[in-house]
């Protein structure tokens, strides 16, 4: 098979990851992971490959044997922005089918993106450091040698060694845990996964049950507000989507919610989701990102993209999943309210980008391409318009059909756009259904994966909403007196949207009518971030310089990318000395992702 994944190095198509086994000590001290891994990899030609190359970003590897012996090496030229190969010569060949075993010892580096390494002093109680991986989508590589793609799953075994309790995407085996100093952490992933799935943290954590088969895991002094705010939906978010798929295949499915640095809302690393603690908002609006992240535990994670290029096949698939588990749960409107909350997002990406450029495409170029820069809600949003198209165009109730039948074809595989497509049409093809084969037959394909901007926006039930819109629609006019009786019946996510309609008119409020709206409604006090931050663009947009120190103080204590991003953009247009400034004295708080992405931002890249 070649290799159809341009963000990769490896020469993944000669030789495919069996099972990786890492052995690392977590040194805070040095702010390293130090240790080997070892690959079981298996010759997919007949001799004819004389060399494994892995990738690698900026590693310090001290010795590779081949099968236990010693072994011809180099660690090449870097490649920007994949890193540098590290090639591994096999001076005969092998036989096709046959296992190979490398055995590298290495260390990471002070230039491992993949990592967080964080203070006593960065964490909540300020006892202890701390350290998490983020390795979505291409940073793997800067922790160990791998085939840092999606198109390659393998088991893995974790053995982790720290004087700090441990979690890891894979099921914990029983090990010499307890007592002072550093102790062992054993896990197991028997499911495989690609190299974008490893994950670890260590720290000072401590568990409680949200569900039969949940714990959530946090500081000791933020459990009992993480374990009130996800235990009332994890079963049913479980139960639904079992329904909707099939049965989960990971055994547990947990949550770690990490400290606020992190960049995302959640990653879904299996078996410990990592989630933001901006989730823990104390009204359990919040919690559709851990129905999102449960349910890349099918899409993504069991059934997922080749490439970066097709991440729509993970993050489309996910959003829809997310809706139909959030409107079983909540009312058929809620798919729609959720809907039209995205619409809103993809509006911004789109824009942002412009209309006919590449990365607003279903599929996209990646060819010396970071795919962190491409990264939007694009994916997510005009993947989920494609899935609910054709949902609607063969009927929910046929649709509904299709649904596992697509997962447990592509179980444990990787695939693209166009093995999604044929999957598609031969299911409905062979289906015995006439209309059906007739409506299939128009689906304009490449119009749907290649064209930019917009798609055509569907007629959304907008029950949820039409309050939240109305509202809105008073704000326009100056002489409109607000009362805090206004928003009393709002859910948190209805007070979204009012905010995001009142962001979008074409004259911004005055700033005197901005400082009006958040006093009224109380929302730069909420503990709700989505809500502050959204306030915040209206504020920044409005001229408003009274809520520069809230605006500055969120910033440099949260680094989820999707608040921080649209603030520091907005900031640098209303007062860019204090926009630098702020990113300059906080850029450390920020993991390397969000750095390099705020540095892009603001011209400083």
């Amino acid at each position: 098979m070649a290799p159809r994944d341009p963000n990769t190095l490896a020469n993944y198509g000669d030789w495919g990851m069996k099972h990786t086994t890492v052995n690392f000590k977590v040194n805070f001290e040095k702010q390293r992971l130090e240790g080997s891994v070892l690959l079981e990899l298996e010759s997919l030609t007949d001799k004819k490959s004389r060399e494994i190359i892995l990738d690698t970003n900026h590693l310090s590897i001290s010795s590779v044997k081949l099968d236990a012996a010693d072994s011809e090496w180099a660690v090449k030229d870097r490649v920007e922005p994949f890193g540098a190969p590290l090639s591994v010569s096999v001076p005969n060949g092998v036989s096709r089918g046959d296992v190979v075993k490398l055995d590298i010892a290495l260390e990471t580096t002070e230039r491992c993106v993949g990592l967080q390494w964080m203070t006593p002093a960065q964490t909540g109680n300020k006892k202890h450091p701390y350290v998490y991986s983020q390795c979505q989508a291409i940073l793997a590589r800067s922790i160990f040698p791998c085939q840092d793609t999606p198109d390659v799953k393998s088991t893995f075994t974790f053995n982790f060694t720290s004087p700090l309790p441990v979690v890891a995407s894979g099921v914990p085996v029983p090990s010499d845990s307890k007592g002072d100093g550093d102790k062992l952490f054993r896990f197991e992933q028997k499911v495989p996964i690609p190299s974008y799935l490893f994950a670890l943290a260590s720290g000072d954590l401590a568990t409680a049950r949200i569900g039969k088969r949940s714990v959530v895991a946090t500081g000791p002094e933020a459990l009992e507000a993480a374990k009130w705010e996800l235990e009332s939906d994890m079963d049913k978010f479980l139960e639904v989507a079992e329904k909707l798929v099939f049965d989960y295949q990971w055994g547990e499915y947990n949550v770690l919610v990490l400290p606020p640095s992190f960049a995302y809302g959640g990653m879904e690393n299996p078996i410990f989701t990592f989630a933001t603690p901006t989730i823990i908002s104390g009204d359990r609006q919040n919690v559709d990102v851990i129905a999102h992240e449960l349910s890349h535990s099918w899409s993504g994670n069991l059934v997922g993209c080749a490439s970066w290029e097709h991440f729509w096949l993970n993050e489309g698939w996910t959003t829809y999943l997310e809706r139909r588990i959030g409107a079983a749960i909540h009312g058929e409107p809620q798919f729609d309210f959720s809907a039209i909350i995205g619409w809103k997002a993809l509006e911004d990406s789109v824009s942002l980008f412009g209309a006919d450029h590449e990365f607003t495409k279903l599929i996209i170029k990646h060819e010396g391409v970071d795919p962190e820069d491409a990264f939007s809600s694009v994916p997510y949003e005009k993947g989920f318009h494609f899935l609910y198209y054709l949902d609607r165009l063969v009927g929910r109730e046929h649709f509904d059909k299709f649904i596992p039948h697509y997962f447990k074809t592509w179980a444990n595989k990787s695939l693209d756009s166009f093995e999604f497509k044929k999957t598609f049409l031969d299911f409905f093809e062979g289906y015995g259904n006439a209309e059906i084969k007739e409506k299939i037959a128009q689906i304009p394909w490449d119009d749907k994966f290649y064209k930019p901007g917009l798609p055509p926006k569907p007629d959304f039930n907008t029950a949820y909403v039409d309050s939240c819109l109305a509202l809105a629609e008073k704000w326009k006019s100056e002489e409109y007196q607000p009362s805090a009786k206004d928003i009393e019946s709002f859910t948190a996510n209805q007070t979204l949207v009012f905010l995001q309609a009142v962001q979008n008119f074409s004259k911004p409020l005055t700033p005197e009518r901005s400082h009006l709206l958040g006093t009224t409604y109380n929302i730069s006090s909420s503990k709700n971030v989505e809500l502050k931050s959204a306030y915040y663009v209206i504020s920044l947009r409005a001229g408003d310089r009274t809520e520069l120190s809230g605006v500055v103080e969120l910033l440099s204590s949260v680094g989820r990318m999707k608040f921080v991003r649209p603030l520091y953009r907005k900031l640098n247009e209303l007062d860019r000395d204090l926009a630098v400034k702020t990113f300059k004295e906080h850029k450390d708080f920020y993991p390397s992702t969000t750095k390099g992405q705020l540095a892009k931002d603001l011209g400083l890249k």
